[in-house]
């Protein structure tokens, strides 16, 4: 049988080995090789794996390897971050997990420089896992209690993808990059067409793509829905490899000639151009040249999908005997003290010293809102993944997605410019030889002395009761199409520092786009009524943070009715026991109103039904209306049971 990489993949990692290949969309149990935590989810992942684990007497890990990473909230201006970190080193002290403290680089691009590897699969509690496929391997974006479970021996369900065959032919002109690649590729499958598919690189196009082009284009497919992506392993691979002091990992893997595809598109990247997504989404793509001469007042240079070597060699070089724009605030984040010690090495740093850039520290910084918010109204390039309206804190900021030579154009001319007025191409020549070392710090081999550290903002988590068999709903908010986790639970320096702290971080659900809805909702729970939410298509695009799911079921959020839903959020809702419907008829989304009680009976054996039909009454109307619901038996049990976390508990108990 002639197979492409993810099905390789999956067939070598089926739990039960007797079975075929999956068709798409049939879910199956595979077994985890890795698993990346960072800090904004680590926390609650390892809170619900100790609560796991806690009538083990082997509490050890039960994945080959284990990183925790800190990169997001690097910010301390309170002690509730410290907090966290601290309960992290300790608690991947006591567990078996490396743990790499803050400054160390963005978990993403460490992840990539020294553990992924070609053939095995990888989960990790943040949505830009994918960054790692660009080696070959499946790397999935999971909420963090797949995370948790995967790290207690638990396999992962995999909806079965459909596998896309994107076919790169010729290669990329100067000033167009990797970047444009991907953006190209959202302007055709907009952000919620990869939903429940793989994108998998083949053609002679692939051979001009470093290893640092493959990873921008395999993190950001995120943004277009996929499960993930994915990249041979050859000789550009092994390459990388040696340069990371790691061929001992290296294998070829290549897709079997003449394999079976889902889907197949042709792109030529010759005939790509510099691209720009424009407010407030990354699929709100268009050419350079439609923006020229738009004044810019902040030009923004990093984040997991474009802090590589190549990226910040190609930046600092295009700053020699150059300043920056006198109108422009510029910063520059690079992906990992390896990046920052070659850079220093190449005598590169002092071009962004020269220039008057600020060189920031290796982290996510203002990806998640951490600092360098735009001005009020202003206009802002970044080379980040998402430019969701308020993410960057301001909220009327116009925030535009880049490559690095389009951002670079913009922070020296101060406007939009096609980089190509930038001159001659820089020669980007990675050297042959790197000689740094991370700071990991690995666990002991005898951990029965570490205490773990718990601060007073980290709180238990809460439990949440099963399933009644009669729900009686209040409409709290109809919403539009795609809804992100960004609106759901903002993420910035304020916010993301209680994520350890349920009860507190849900008072601030919808806080940035609908900030009055969170004082309804809490007069609502105290009068004791069950709420669902109506939306229209992709529901909880974006980030994998679970704390989105989380805050609605504290919230009393028990359903969530769309007319899609983006694939990690809902699992996240599955997990934490709220209910997931679809519109069967999406005319019906006009048929439900805000404030209208909605009425499900026998909702268990509802769901239990073959024809996956859910009957909504709406009360004052006496009038039905028919949902359907995607779910397998596994998931049915855990929305019985409450939430996967009661399911897995009640299993070993």
């Amino acid at each position: 049988m002639k197979l492409n990489l993810v099905g390789k993949i999956v067939l070598s990692h089926l739990v039960d080995k007797k079975q075929f290949l999956p068709k798409p969309l049939e879910s199956v149990k595979v077994k985890v090789d890795q698993t990346l935590t960072q800090d904004a989810t680590g926390t609650m992942v390892y809170l619900q794996y100790e609560s796991i684990v806690a009538e083990r007497k082997d509490k050890k890990i039960r994945v080959s390897l284990a990183v925790s990473y800190v990169d997001h909230n690097t910010l301390q201006p309170t002690f509730e971050n410290s907090d966290d970190h601290k309960y992290l080193q300790t608690v991947a002290a006591k567990y078996g997990i490396i743990f790499s403290p803050a400054g160390n680089g963005i978990c993403h691009q460490l992840h990539l420089e020294n553990f992924a590897k070609p053939k095995q699969i990888l989960l990790g509690s943040d949505s830009h896992t994918p960054t790692s496929s660009a080696v070959g391997m499946l790397a999935v974006g999971v909420g963090g209690l797949e995370v948790a479970c995967a790290l207690a021996g638990e396999p992962f369900t995999l909806k079965m993808p459909y596998v896309v065959n994107i076919i790169l032919k010729n290669k990329l002109k100067e000033y167009v990059s990797a970047k444009d690649v991907i953006l190209f590729l959202l302007k055709k499958f907009t952000v919620k067409g990869g939903i429940n598919k793989v994108f998998e690189y083949t053609g002679d196009g692939v051979k001009t793509l470093s290893i640092y082009d493959r990873a921008t284009i395999t993190n950001m497919g995120t943004e277009l829905g996929l499960t993930s992506s994915i990249f041979p392993s050859d000789e550009i691979t092994k390459k990388f490899f040696k340069f990371q002091n790691r061929l001992k990992d290296f294998v070829y893997f290549f897709p079997d000639e003449g394999c079976r595809y889902d889907e197949t598109y042709e792109v030529d990247l010759s005939e790509i151009e510099p691209l720009v997504a424009c407010p407030h989404s990354p699929d709100n793509v268009v050419s350079i040249d439609e923006l020229e001469g738009l004044e810019v007042e902040q030009v923004c240079i990093g984040s997991c999908t474009n802090s590589s070597l190549k990226d910040m060699i190609f930046f600092a070089k295009m700053l020699e005997n150059k300043k920056i724009n006198p109108n422009v605030s510029v910063v520059v984040y690079p992906g990992s003290r390896q990046v920052l010690l070659i850079l220093e090495k190449l005598g590169l740093l002092e071009n962004i010293y020269k220039s008057g850039a600020r060189l920031m520290e290796p982290v996510c910084g203002a990806c998640i809102g951490q600092g360098q918010a735009p001005q009020s109204g202003g206009v802002s390039v970044r080379t980040f993944n998402r430019n969701f309206e308020g993410r960057s804190g301001t909220k009327d900021a116009k925030v535009y997605l880049t490559s690095v030579e389009v951002a670079t154009a913009c922070a020296i001319y101060g406007k939009f410019i096609n980089p190509k007025k930038l001159g001659r191409y820089p020669k980007i020549q990675i050297p042959k030889k790197n000689i740094f070392k991370p700071n990991f710090i690995y666990p002991p081999k005898d951990s029965r002395n570490v205490k773990v550290f718990f601060g007073p903002n980290i709180k238990p988590l809460p439990k949440f009761e099963q399933l009644e068999d009669y729900l009686i709903l209040y409409v709290a908010k109809k919403f539009s199409d795609n809804i992100s986790t960004d609106d759901i639970l903002p993420a910035g320096t304020k916010i993301l520092s209680l994520r350890s702290n349920i009860p507190a971080i849900s008072e601030y659900m919808f806080y940035n786009k609908y900030p009055d809805l969170i004082s309804k909702i809490k007069v609502l729970k105290s009068e004791g009524k069950n709420l669902v939410f109506v939306a229209g298509h992709n529901y909880g695009q974006g980030s994998s943070r679970e704390h989105a799911a989380i805050v609605q079921r504290f919230n009393n959020v028990r359903v969530v009715i769309a007319k899609s839903f983006a694939r990690i959020h809902k699992n996240n809702l599955i997990n934490f026991g709220v209910i997931p419907l679809e519109f069967s008829d999406e005319k019906d989304y006009d048929e439900i109103f805000e404030e209208e009680e909605i009425v499900i009976e026998k909702i268990k054996h509802q769901l239990k039904s073959k024809n996956k039909i859910v009957d909504l009454k709406l009360t004052k109307r006496s009038k039905v209306i028919k949902v359907k619901f995607e779910l397998t038996d596994e998931e049915i049990e855990i929305l019985f049971a409450g939430g996967k976390l009661n399911f897995v508990k009640q299993r070993y108990s």
